[in-house]
């Protein structure tokens, strides 16, 4: 290695290339590994996620943060909108898939999109999830003989790593081929945490079954190439939040004690019981009790001296929300989403906050929950239907392409100030930047249900008689939109305007 060294002198001298690749003082202790993205997480795993459930458990932060991610990312559900070109066929799809929803949870606790929050949250908090595909009985008169069943990380054993005879080899729990293409995933029965309360219990629990990968959704952030499974959320966040939860305690117990000591008497005679100190038990053991503020009589050759304790605690509120910004940083979220103190923003502020945390949620949804969640258990619904004969897809086998595809559409967000970003979305349609069913797409609903409602809407209006704000005769009358509605006959279009108010 000598030559090595002398190589880098020559090129370039004693200053290191970069500062992190220095060997002085302040590196002495930094000794960083560099595992591959399988190990890193093969040797971890199991204890970043005990650790992420217990601060979520126990932890009103982490279980915040948990909370408002899977609010923004999943909230009332990710929606399809098929992209089928034939109306009845888009319908005839849309109408069973709206009724296979109620009936998509195997465990029949949610429907389709709680199951999509329950499985976002299950990979937030524990790094990754499973959702298995439950193909169904006739008899069992569902709309579409097909289920759900969300399975937690630790169904899937870390440490199940073998060379199968066939050629294929086992790592992390999951099985590949010789070209590395997942083709199973080795399960256990039931959580192997629940011991003898699982529904499977008993030595059965903890039997591992084969299941075929296109019976398994796995869903998990990839963070580096290579990566089999999900690191949780808060591992980056895990040893802060303790800290934080121990030393927002510590700081609530020096209070209550410090409030507690009204002030300290000095006796003359200390083989008397202590203030609130009740007499010894046949063990010799006395206990004691106070209360806030108390003090007793004094007795002869007794002082008295005041408690004065020293508020070391008068930066206690600028920390914590110095060691929020911090915990929100390395959880992806806002600080105020964390902890609800929106006392220090203005509309600008919060404004930019929530677009940059609403672009990390659309990675999220359009990277990984569309993509790894919805569209595969999409198209499995899909074909199981044309396989039952629900739905009428001429040459599906050929075409399967065309009739699963579909435009994901998640929950539109509520802006501060909507007044403002109506006028600048109707400035972006007006001046061919955007069209309408993209702007209503962006709220999370389907441009084609919006026209219907108001078709609807408009012929129930004229029907009764009424004229709204909306009508483009009053607009062309009065000029103006806001003022109050008219009414008049209306069977009778040019007659004149009778004031409301008047």
């Amino acid at each position: 290695m000598g030559w090595i060294n002398t190589i880098k002198r020559r090129m370039f001298g004693n200053t290191p290339v970069y500062d992190g690749t220095g060997m002085g003082r302040r590196a002495l202790k930094w000794n960083p590994g560099n595992p591959g993205a399988v190990s890193a997480l093969a040797l971890t795993q199991d204890q970043l996620r005990t650790k992420s459930r217990d601060l979520v458990r126990r932890n009103a932060w982490a279980a915040a943060g948990i909370d408002a991610f899977v609010a923004n990312a999943i909230g009332t559900g990710i929606k399809p909108q098929s992209m089928i070109q034939d109306p009845p066929q888009r319908e005839a799809v849309h109408a069973l898939w709206w009724s296979w929803c109620e009936d998509a949870d195997a465990a029949g606790l949610t429907d389709f999109y709680g199951l999509q929050g329950l499985a976002t949250r299950a990979m937030l908090e524990g790094g990754e999830a499973f959702v298995r595909m439950r193909y169904r009985r006739a008899e069992d008169n569902l709309s579409v003989a097909f289920q759900l069943q969300v399975l937690e990380a630790e169904h899937l054993p870390i440490s199940l790593n073998q060379d199968l005879p066939n050629g294929n080899v086992i790592r992390a729990g999951i099985e590949f081929d010789l070209l590395g293409r997942r083709v199973a995933y080795h399960l256990y029965r039931a959580h192997p945490n629940d011991g003898m309360l699982a529904p499977m219990s008993g030595t059965g629990s903890l039997d591992l079954v084969r299941v075929d990968a296109a019976e398994i959704v796995h869903l998990y952030r990839p963070l580096r190439p290579g990566q089999i499974r999900g690191e949780p959320w808060l591992a980056r966040a895990l040893v802060k939040l303790n800290e934080l939860d121990q030393y927002d305690d510590a700081e609530l117990v020096r209070k209550k004690t410090a409030a507690m000591f009204a002030g300290f008497i000095t006796r003359m005679a200390p083989e008397d019981n202590l203030m609130g100190e009740g007499d010894a038990d046949e063990s010799g053991v006395a206990l004691a009790g106070m209360e806030p503020g108390t003090l007793q009589i004094l007795e002869p050759g007794e002082d008295i001296k005041f408690s004065a304790p020293a508020d070391v605690g008068s930066s206690y509120a600028e920390f914590m929300r110095q060691q929020f910004r911090a915990v929100a940083a390395a959880m992806g979220i806002t600080f105020e989403m964390l902890t609800g103190d929106l006392t220090q923003v203005n509309y600008s502020s919060i404004r930019a906050g929530l677009l940059e945390f609403r672009r990390r949620c659309e990675t999220l949804q359009h990277g990984v929950i569309v993509h790894q969640l919805c569209r595969p258990i999409w198209r499995a619904w899909m074909q199981q239907a044309v396989l039952e004969g629900k739905l009428d897809l001429p040459n599906y086998r050929t075409k399967a392409r065309e009739y699963q595809a579909a435009k994901w559409i998640p929950q539109g967000w509520q802006w501060v100030d909507p007044e403002k970003e109506f006028k600048a979305m109707q400035l972006a349609i007006r001046s061919g930047l955007m069209s309408r069913s993209e702007a209503i797409s962006s709220y999370g609903y389907d441009a084609e249900s919006i026209d219907r409602e108001i078709a609807a809407d408009n012929a129930r209006a004229d029907s009764l008689g009424l004229v709204l704000d909306t009508d483009p005769r009053l607009v062309a009358r009065n000029g103006a939109t806001n003022q109050v509605a008219p009414t008049y006959p209306p069977d009778v279009p040019d007659a004149p305007l009778v004031d409301q108010e008047t």
